[in-house]
């Protein structure tokens, strides 16, 4: 028989990756990936409280990285609905409050460090945010391993780590690899939205915004976007950029549909 600590244990390990390197996939398109050092996680900060939540709701809302397509329909017990996957989404403060505007959205926000995803998990609860799950792995790996290809509907990257040190460029997210990835999980006519606001990322960003053929690059502002665009709040790392008076950049692209281009050309 299973005993509230024993309980309390497994709710742990099922919410925990392993330090060290984590997986990356060899991807064999000759493009360019960002490469993934150790990963180490900070303990202890987590309150009781957050604990308390994470251990009783994350085996209902949450997943860790894993070679195993995620089934959406039967995780959010839905079917037929709009698919969002926001990477690096921190502590969800855009994801808590973009979702409840888009509620016939699914919306699952992949974050490494559990203290982020505890804070989200919370103001999921409390929120009754119905349309939120979120997976703890590195975002690259969450899509190459646990998104069906031509399955999403939106990917959505906010204030990505700029790694500044050139030394460090290769580890940053927007690379013409990743992009590869993001077209092949979207639908046709799927939306990839990127914001930043670190000025050298943003020079690294447009040189890469039509480095993707399947993506078509829609700039900034799209009124005519098929998905949420705005994100509604500052985020706490938004606002210390604006603080120094940091200069944010947006950045939408959308799927090309290889059907209608190839109708078009007879």
């Amino acid at each position: 028989m299973w005993t509230i600590e024993a309980m309390n244990k497994e709710a742990q390990n099922i919410s925990e990756l392993p330090s060290g390197r984590p997986m990356q996939t060899q991807f064999d398109t000759g493009l360019d990936y960002p490469r993934l050092g150790s990963v180490t996680f900070r303990r202890g900060t987590l309150t009781d409280n957050q604990e308390a939540l994470f251990e009783q709701h994350w085996p209902r809302l949450g997943r860790i990285l894993a070679d195993e397509l995620i089934d959406v329909d039967a995780w959010f017990g839905r079917s037929g609905h709009p698919t969002v996957v926001e990477i690096g989404s921190g502590t969800g403060t855009s994801t808590a409050a973009m979702a409840p505007l888009e509620a016939d959205t699914n919306v699952i926000a992949v974050e490494l460090y559990k203290p982020g995803l505890a804070k989200l998990l919370g103001s999921v609860v409390r929120g009754e945010i119905d349309n939120i799950r979120m997976v703890r792995g590195d975002g690259v790996e969450v899509l190459a391993r646990m998104i069906a290809p031509e399955s999403l509907d939106g990917v959505r990257i906010f204030f990505p780590d700029p790694w500044p040190k050139a030394r460090h460029h290769k580890r940053r997210i927007i690379q013409s690899g990743t992009l590869n990835l993001i077209a092949s999980r979207l639908k046709a006519g799927g939306v990839l939205h990127v914001a930043t606001d670190h000025a050298d990322y943003a020079e690294w960003i447009d040189e890469l915004v039509n480095v993707e053929p399947s993506l078509e690059y829609k700039g900034w502002p799209w009124a005519d976007a098929p998905l949420l665009t705005d994100r509604q709040v500052i985020t706490k790392f938004e606002g210390k950029g604006l603080d120094k008076d940091h200069v944010i950049r947006e950045y939408l692209w959308q799927k090309r549909d290889e059907r209608e281009e190839k109708t078009g050309e007879k």
